[in-house]
């Protein structure tokens, strides 16, 4: 067991009293018996500067006081420090920087921030190589920060290299930080995480009222939303802290957990991926397809042609259904009959889990599972790629089976245009349909429509929608609420057998989370390129 701590702060623009709050975080780690821990984001200087010149000037540079206090205050404790700031580098960039220090005050490992967000991109200069994975005695520890974690690449290339446990520094006032993009890292990776973000205000604080107002949101809402948590592989909160005021959480963790990534089917999480049919994802990319119709109505359906049939009779344009769904296609064919809607079901075909794309005249689609399961021992013929169909009012790709514990097939997805994804499936863990797809309709722009049958044979089925108020930089129609870009999700409750909400396939083409930061044009190609290369998975 290791025992592992997470700090939240206050950074504003006094070096000396930030530098103060970073000590006073490493202390308080110390006295819980922590062996880790992870500060903040930006902990030197507020996120906020005049111009380029500015961050420059306001950066730290490796050795200098700050640094060299938190280097020592690591070694007088004996614990792992992580840290962010901003790094003024020799070769004339300034990099947003993940620092390790260990035990002994030594500077263990670098991470320059590879996707920035915002602002940010006016100040510093994104990364050009890698997060590394750091061995230490206490395990094999990976570096990321803030918007690397709202999309799933650079924590991905962490584990397939073999990070057992990964830190997150924080700078953001979204409160989905918290109840999503944290915790599905350490899920969809079967990893820990251990996440530090900030609390008090992330703009100098005499201009908070004035940008507050301009922005329509409450000024409180500009403040970092705190909530720094541990996560264990499952994607359980272990520990979290408030959303205000300075504080530390603690807990003593497995790491060893981290290398087992066997589903409960016995299919290896990382090692059923298959890279060779990722390459589109690596190369670079910007959306060209018109958008779709402001809005449908989509259904998910339990295995009964009944269902079907009153689905696509109340107006429903997408009806899912179950993976594997008995029910002959002759009748589900019939079961459109008079209606322009369309039903998306799986079926066996020989070696093959196909789903179809069917409406009022027989099969129009058809999408071969892409990754091999044990659940199916049956399956060894798969799909060379991801198709998108175009509809009416939009364009459909089809998720099948396990495919959808991928994050990468819904990025292939977005990257080949999808404004709406069905996913036919049988979810078998929890954090699947909590935090999974959920987080794979917010990184990608994506309304998702699932249905199936859980490990205890329940109907779950839910429909994930995009908000046309999406992050700080659009006009919302309702209160800004701190979400960043959580979908809007419908869900079954227990015992439903069917459920029918409005999808927004139009608001899949507005990617732009922020000035100058787009959630799939703008994925870092660096780990990609290592999730594309079939490089062995490390254990």
């Amino acid at each position: 067991m290791s025992r592992v701590a997470a700090a939240q702060f206050a950074a504003g623009t006094e070096v000396t009293v930030n530098l103060a709050a970073c000590l006073r975080a490493i202390d308080a780690a110390a006295e819980a018996n922590a062996e880790l821990v992870v500060l903040p984001e930006f902990c030197h200087h507020l996120s906020w500067y005049a111009d380029r010149e500015h961050a420059r000037r306001a950066a730290c540079r490796i050795g200098d006081e700050f640094l060299t206090a938190v280097a020592e205050r690591a070694a007088r404790h004996n614990l792992y420090v992580k840290i962010g700031v901003g790094l003024a580098r020799d070769d004339g960039r300034t990099t947003a920087t993940s620092l390790l220090y260990g035990p002994d005050g030594a500077l263990l490992g670098e991470s320059d921030k590879q996707v920035l967000m915002g602002a940010e991109n006016d100040y510093f200069d994104p990364g050009d190589t890698d997060s590394p994975v750091i061995d230490t005695p206490i395990g094999r520890l990976g570096m990321y920060a803030c918007m690397e974690g709202v999309i799933n690449e650079v924590t991905r290339s962490l584990a397939v290299r073999g990070a057992q446990i990964l830190l997150n520094s924080l700078n953001s006032f979204a409160v989905d930080e918290a109840s999503l993009h944290v915790p599905v890292r350490a899920a969809e990776n079967k990893v820990w995480v251990v996440a530090s973000n900030k609390v008090g205000p992330l703009l100098p604080e005499e201009l908070v009222p004035e940008i507050a107002a301009r922005l329509g949101v409450p000024p409180d809402r500009l403040h970092g939303a705190g909530e720094s948590q541990i996560v264990a592989p499952d994607g359980t909160v272990v520990a979290i802290a408030p959303p205000t005021g300075e504080a530390i959480v603690v807990a003593d963790i497995d790491v060893a957990r981290a290398d087992d990534k066997i589903r409960p089917d016995g299919t290896d999480l990382l090692a059923a991926r298959r890279p060779e049919i990722y390459h589109p994802l690596a190369e670079p990319s910007a959306r060209t397809a018109p958008p779709g119709a402001p809005s449908v109505t989509a259904a998910v359906v339990a295995a009964d042609v009944a269902l079907v049939r009153a689905a696509a009779g109340s107006g429903a344009a997408l009806i899912v259904l179950p993976e594997l769904a008995d029910i002959p296609l002759g009748d589900l064919v019939d079961a459109l009959a008079d209606s322009t809607a369309h039903a998306v079901v799986s079926v066996r075909d020989g070696a093959a889990n196909h789903g179809l794309l069917v409406n009022a005249g027989g099969v129009v689609g058809r999408q071969p599972q892409l990754h091999p399961t044990r659940r199916h021992p049956w399956l060894t013929e798969l799909g060379d790629g991801l198709l998108v169909f175009e509809l009416p009012w939009g364009r459909v790709a089809i998720v099948v089976g396990d495919d959808a514990i991928f994050p990468e097939t819904f990025r292939l997805a977005a990257v080949a245009d999808a404004d709406v994804v069905a996913v036919t499936h049988t979810p078998s863990e929890p954090w699947e349909l909590r935090l999974g797809l959920a987080e794979r309709s917010a990184e990608n722009r994506l309304n998702i429509v699932a249905a199936g049958y859980d490990a205890d044979g329940e109907f779950r089925g839910a429909c994930y929608a995009l908000s046309p108020d999406f992050t700080l930089w659009t006009a919302w129609r309702g209160p800004f609420t701190g979400v960043i870009s959580h979908p809007v999700v419908s869900a079954t409750v227990a015992g439903s057998v069917s459920l029918s909400a409005t999808v927004r396939p139009a608001q899949a083409v507005n990617r732009n989370v922020s000035k100058g930061t787009n959630l799939v044009d703008g994925r870092p190609l660096r780990p990609l390129a290592i999730a594309t290369s079939g490089t062995e998975v490390i254990r």
